[in-house]
């Protein structure tokens, strides 16, 4: 991409599209552009279509989405597969009528079967039932990526898809119900602090696995796919590619490191009766990793960079 070039970033106030746009900064591009929901809603497609008319991206990032943790899915299932049909819709339909020369559309790694195999490479797409606390959110995702693959193959775009692991960092939602496991585990251990509440209470079991990257390396990985990846000419429409760190730790070892970082000294409670979600959930990046990126902030860097951000955020005095 050229130094100078319009990208537009979709959801650049969220955690992923923040992380974009910093990094973009650093990396010396000058023209990347946003819009907040109330300057632009991207579940109108009049709206959207009269948005990329008049600014003409030459390129874009989708990273905007209604994203939430287990309760917000299990709360909220016909918000999620709507909405995010409507804003990948919009978008991407918007980025092949009106030229852009580039897009990267995010997806997730819940798209991938409940019992894929593990580490989970990108084949396992489609390959098996979907875990069923957030189906609704990634049979979107799952168009969407369709969707990239399918105006590449009929109208020769070059639209790229990347799907992350489960990402934290500066800028997250820590919404009490709707966030996701690290915001949600951050907050509730801060307020046990600062409540001298004697004990956490966490859902589950402890036992599932999990994967987490920092959102910059995230917005590393995009910028990298950006710059060097091209499906222009693949007969398929263009493969998928995994971003994450290729790294694991129980929902309870995570727990334990959240609390020693956030500075909580009480006694971590598991409640059996509450749902696990997914056992496992490990990517396999040997793509990525094979075309020469891989992360650099680790877990309990990456926590603590975290927490100092919801300090900065949501704790007055």
């Amino acid at each position: 991409m050229e130094k100078n070039a319009k990208i537009y970033i979709a959801g650049h106030r969220g955690l992923v599209g923040s992380a974009i746009v910093r990094v973009l900064a650093e990396q010396g591009y000058t023209n990347v552009m946003g819009r907040t929901h109330s300057e632009l809603d991207l579940t109108r497609q009049p709206d959207v279509d009269a948005f990329f008319s008049k600014e003409k991206p030459d390129y874009a990032i989708l990273a905007a989405a209604k994203v939430g943790g287990i309760h917000a899915n299990n709360t909220y299932p016909a918000e999620f597969i709507y909405s995010n049909l409507q804003i990948q819709n919009n978008i991407i339909d918007a980025c092949y009528r009106h030229g852009v020369k580039k897009l990267l559309f995010l997806g997730s790694s819940c798209i991938y079967p409940k019992f894929a195999h593990q580490p989970m490479s990108e084949s396992e797409l489609l390959n098996g039932k979907l875990e069923p606390t957030n189906e609704p959110y990634a049979i979107a995702k799952i168009a969407g990526i369709v969707m990239c693959q399918s105006y590449n193959r009929q109208y020769g775009t070059n639209f790229i898809s990347a799907m992350p692991t489960n990402l934290y960092g500066p800028g997250d939602n820590y919404h009490p119900e709707n966030s996701h496991v690290i915001p949600a585990l951050i907050r509730r251990f801060h307020e046990a602090k600062k409540n001298n509440v004697k004990e956490v209470v966490i859902w589950g079991t402890g036992s599932p696995l999990r994967e987490f990257l920092f959102s910059d390396d995230c917005a590393r990985a995009c910028l990298f796919l950006m710059e060097r990846y091209d499906v222009r000419g693949d007969s398929t429409g263009g493969e998928i590619v995994n971003i994450g760190s290729g790294s694991e730790i129980s929902i309870r070892d995570l727990a334990k490191t959240v609390g020693e970082v956030v500075g909580f000294r009480g006694d971590i409670i598991f409640d059996v009766t509450k749902p696990d979600g997914t056992p496992r959930k490990l990517l396999d990046v040997a793509k990525l990793h094979k075309m020469g990126w891989r992360h650099t902030v680790e877990l309990r860097e990456g926590l603590a960079t975290a927490y100092h951000d919801f300090e900065a955020a949501h704790v007055s005095g």
